[in-house]
């Protein structure tokens, strides 16, 4: 049985974290074994308001969070779900900018690393005309299951994409295993330049030869 990965999705206010940003909806989704085997989606109420232009790209209204539940729940539940899982997000560092925040107003921290699906496309998908989600969408004719820019939805497909990813690196060098690829190693290719993808996968093969 391969690990759990939990691919965690942000919608927000539209502000970074520094200059106020809340998060208005969340979702995870869980996957293992090669497929997504759980979920969870909230909209949340952090009391921000959410400009115009916002509600315009996520479909999401100052009414609907204002009837959202407060988002010290919401995001107490969402860390229970997740638990200690590895993370896995598109443009991890915003999501994690956001979920690091909202760990610290519960006095919580993170433990788990983040894989971020757009370094690891550009390591391993350099072909792509680019490599933002959409794109890499319609590149790959990955499932879609909802509106873009709602967290459920775009959760769901980054995580398509991270086991598009994985499975293309089974495939290159020694690795050669979907299981070999673990949430460790696409950690480590993610810090390293496109050139030493294999020289990456070599040193990984090679220590999971010596455990």
């Amino acid at each position: 049985m391969s690990e759990t990965i939990a691919v965690i999705d942000f919608e927000t206010n539209g502000q970074p974290v520094s200059y106020g940003g809340r998060p208005t909806e969340i979702a995870a989704v869980l996957v293992q074994d090669g497929r997504i085997v759980d979920r969870y989606q909230s909209l949340m109420n952090a009391g921000v308001y959410i400009p115009l232009e916002i509600q315009t790209l996520t479909g999401i209204s100052n009414a609907m969070v204002r009837a959202a539940p407060p988002v010290q729940r919401v995001m107490a539940e969402v860390f229970e779900f997740v638990g200690n899982y590895p993370l896995a997000a598109h443009n991890a560092s915003f999501d994690k900018a956001f979920w690091d925040a909202e760990l610290l107003r519960q006095d919580r921290q993170r433990k788990q690393e983040f894989a971020c699906t757009m370094l690891l496309s550009r390591r391993v998908f350099p072909e792509s005309p680019n490599h933002k989600l959409g794109t890499l969408v319609q590149y790959f004719d990955l499932p879609i299951s909802g509106r873009a820019h709602r967290a459920l939805a775009d959760a769901e497909v980054t995580a398509h994409l991270l086991l598009r990813l994985m499975t293309q690196l089974s495939r290159l060098g020694p690795a050669a295993a979907f299981d070999s690829v673990t949430h460790q190693l696409l950690t480590k290719i993610q810090r390293r330049p496109r050139a030493q993808l294999a020289q990456c996968l070599a040193e990984h093969h090679e220590a999971m030869m010596l455990d």
